[in-house]
């Protein structure tokens, strides 16, 4: 089974975190709640995440500080970041968030029902971003698998072409190898 995206919820506020969950729930992801752009830092050292909802506005590391940690960092650079916020009094807040990094800006109260279509669209690219990272994978492997039998059917080649009185047994018994994988 594939594994479940992450959403990192980074609020100051319990409530919110608590309100964010259940704006979430029944999406296809499992939200981690954090309560400070540290926490979220630390969280990112360990998983993988599909989308970031942050608050612009905390106290110590503010939503933006945060934000800019992250596009820093070569792991979760290419992460969306949505920032939600209160502040709604000041346009060049949301220039800020965009200029480090956020893919939006929400100021609050937001629709909870946009919110969930944005992280939904964030999950199902992260999604399927993870089955074409396996996919790629997998044709790997079966290139290194094919270039192995040539290798071993190229040496039946060579063993029989060399006509030794125990050639085609040798050449056999290389190409049964190759066949059982061992």
């Amino acid at each position: 089974m594939a594994e479940l995206a992450k959403a990192l919820l980074v609020d100051d506020r319990r409530d919110n975190l608590l309100a964010l969950e259940a704006i979430l729930q029944g999406l296809p992801v499992t939200p981690v709640a954090v309560e400070s752009g540290e926490a979220a830092l630390k969280q990112l050292l360990t998983d993988d995440f599909a989308v970031i909802l942050l608050d612009a506005q905390m106290p110590n590391m503010d939503g933006f500080e945060t934000a800019s940690h992250i596009k820093r960092r070569e792991r979760t650079r290419h992460v969306p970041i949505l920032f939600l916020t209160a502040a709604d009094r000041d346009a060049q807040l949301a220039l800020r968030g965009y200029a480090v990094g956020a893919v939006d800006y929400l100021t609050k109260p937001f629709d909870p029902w946009v919110l969930r279509a944005k992280v939904n669209i964030f999950v199902e690219l992260w999604t399927k971003t993870q089955q074409l990272k396996a996919q790629g994978e997998a044709t790997r492997e079966r290139e290194a698998q094919w270039d192995r039998l040539t290798e071993t059917v190229d040496e039946a080649a060579r063993v029989l072409r060399s006509g030794g009185e125990d050639a085609a047994a040798e050449a056999l018994a290389l190409l049964e190898k190759a066949r059982w994988g061992s």
